[in-house]
């Protein structure tokens, strides 16, 4: 079972966003997933409740019982885990971090998401996982992709080599319940996450 992790210590990056549609894109690979909400929020369990798919797999857990959880996830052929943080939340994304194969970093091209990446990079290397930033939100024109590139490898970040652009698509989908691969399955979000899959998949059995 590979294993990625979406820690950031600020809200609203994409965290949760990123989780579901890495999770639908899974299963629609044929790979049987679960999704581990560690935020008290709740938010990708939210989503779970309103979908009229059984899949994939919403456990919604204190970290205290991450462990367990995952080697539940395995014990049943689970083939992929992606576990949903909390901001502001150091321990959790530390023990996410350690039970991962793999953390990704959303981070959107903003001033405030850049100042904060820092914490969530420390974060990784104390718990001694490969960490890579997604640039997520990412607007359609203009030079801010690029600028935030720059700004991501000066903390040591290395970036994945697709982006997650700011689409009405990712709201639609996450209202109704659904990921973008179900919800819009011809449009550039789908697309996008589709690569974002592949490579993330690839990427955690390094």
């Amino acid at each position: 079972m590979r294993t990625i992790a979406i820690i950031s210590q600020k809200g609203g990056a994409g965290k949760t966003t990123t989780a579901i549609n890495l999770a639908v894109a899974a299963e629609q690979a044929k790979r049987a997933t679960v999704i581990i909400d560690l935020d008290p929020q709740a938010s990708a369990s939210a989503w779970g409740d309103s979908r009229a798919q059984s899949t994939p797999i919403i456990a919604s857990i204190q970290p205290a019982r991450l462990t367990a959880t995952l080697e539940t996830a395995q014990t049943h052929r689970a083939k992929f885990a992606v576990i949903d943080t909390a901001p502001h939340a150091e321990s959790p994304a530390l023990a996410a971090a350690r039970a991962a194969d793999l953390v990704l970093i959303p981070c959107r091209p903003s001033v405030l998401d850049l100042r904060a990446i820092s914490a969530s990079a420390d974060l990784a290397q104390l718990a001694g996982t490969r960490a890579i930033a997604v640039l997520c939100a990412v607007p359609a024109r203009g030079p801010l992709a690029v600028e935030a590139k720059a700004a991501i490898e000066a903390h040591g970040l290395t970036v994945a080599p697709m982006q997650v652009g700011h689409r009405a698509a990712y709201v639609h989908a996450m209202t109704a319940g659904e990921g973008v691969l179900e919800h819009a399955p011809k449009s550039k979000a789908s697309t996008e996450i589709q690569k974002l899959f592949r490579w993330a998949w690839k990427e955690a059995k390094k």
